[in-house]
């Protein structure tokens, strides 16, 4: 894979994450609104840059290996 394809493919993950943290928010708002607790806390939201790979150290590692 080239140094443009992992660019891309990088990105592609930001997309999706960022994607996924809209929909987290919005279920927290309609559960807040419903009088429910969250259903995401921090620990959630954090978690999601360990599973799209987009974190600063797996993003070093994808493009040094």
């Amino acid at each position: 894979m080239t140094d443009e394809q992992k660019a891309a493919f990088v990105m592609g993950q930001v997309a999706c994450m960022l994607a996924r943290i809209e929909s987290m928010k919005a279920a927290n708002i309609m559960r807040q609104d419903q009088g429910h607790a969250i259903a995401y806390d921090e620990a959630a939201f954090e978690n999601l840059e360990r599973e799209f790979l987009v974190g600063h150290n797996a993003v070093i590692e994808f493009f040094r290996g």
